[in-house]
């Protein structure tokens, strides 16, 4: 079996595995208990912060053939739905790139479509990432159908770029902005993923790969993977530094403190290995 990308083998798949966004995990659970979702969510935030994770998730909650016909917050994910979404192959669950489908033809070939009852599941769900790509004309041809859609719909749009949306499509979502992951949490969740993968790591190593990441938990992971191979198997300090091409903080507190005492002499040495 081919070698699965950190970021792929350990996408969240329930909301109890989401990490940093609880205030959206929070409401949308809320939402599930009481079958009280809204027909259509708006997910902002920067890349790799779980746009398309909780997207997934919630079809899952919605169409889990354990949840006794009702939308959970608690899928199973062992039944064929559950696992069918998981695997990308849910003929119910339409994920669209609105950066390759930017058009008012590919719009209305979706709206038409939603029209009909779902094939397999208890209802029809459709993620457009990237919305705001959508040519003018596309987005009014979904005005109507977001402000009226058929009970067995929902849609989920994400988006990097909110501000390039109209009004009139944000007045019709309940909008929900995934907030950048802080240094502590990415290291948090690279501590237990370098445990469940038996990987000796140095923790100053982990916080360069968190800084990097730049509040990215997917970038995070992508830059773990790079290392644990840059490092033979081993996360240290020294080999992050060298593969990022950073110094680290440590030689900016040596020279801080070589100024602070007059000393030039040190000062200028650390410059030298600077450069």
């Amino acid at each position: 079996m081919s070698y699965l990308a950190l970021a792929r083998k350990y996408r969240p798949r329930t909301f109890d595995e989401v990490v940093g966004q609880m205030h959206v995990v929070r409401a949308l659970t809320a939402a599930l208990t009481q079958d009280r979702l809204h027909h259509a969510l708006l997910f902002t935030g920067t890349r790799g912060v779980g746009k398309t994770t909780l997207a997934r998730i919630i079809a899952r909650c919605l169409n889990c053939d354990n949840s006794g016909g009702v939308p959970t917050p608690t899928p199973c994910n062992t039944c064929q739905s559950c696992t069918s979404i998981e695997q990308g192959r849910f003929v119910d669950m339409l994920e669209i790139d609105a950066a390759s489908h930017t058009g008012v033809d590919n719009m209305r070939e979706i709206i038409e479509n939603a029209q009909y009852q779902p094939t397999v599941g208890r209802y029809k769900v459709y993620l457009i990432d990237e919305v705001h790509m959508l040519s003018k004309g596309a987005f009014n041809a979904l005005l109507k159908t977001l402000e009226e859609p058929p009970a067995h719909v929902k849609f989920i749009l994400a988006t990097t770029d909110p501000q390039k949306l109209p009004m009139t499509i944000l007045s019709r979502c309940l909008q929900f902005h995934l907030k950048r992951l802080s240094v502590s949490t990415i290291v948090a969740q690279f501590g237990k993923i370098l445990t469940l993968e038996n990987i000796n790591n140095e923790t100053p190593a982990l916080h360069e790969l968190a800084r990097a990441a730049d509040g990215s938990m997917r970038d995070g992971l992508s830059l773990l993977d790079q290392a644990i191979a840059f490092g033979g198997g081993v996360v240290t300090t020294h080999d992050v530094h060298d593969m990022l091409g950073n110094t680290g903080g440590q030689v900016v507190y040596s020279l801080l403190e070589a100024v602070a005492a007059f000393d030039a002499q040190a000062a200028w040495a650390l410059l030298q290995n600077l450069l």
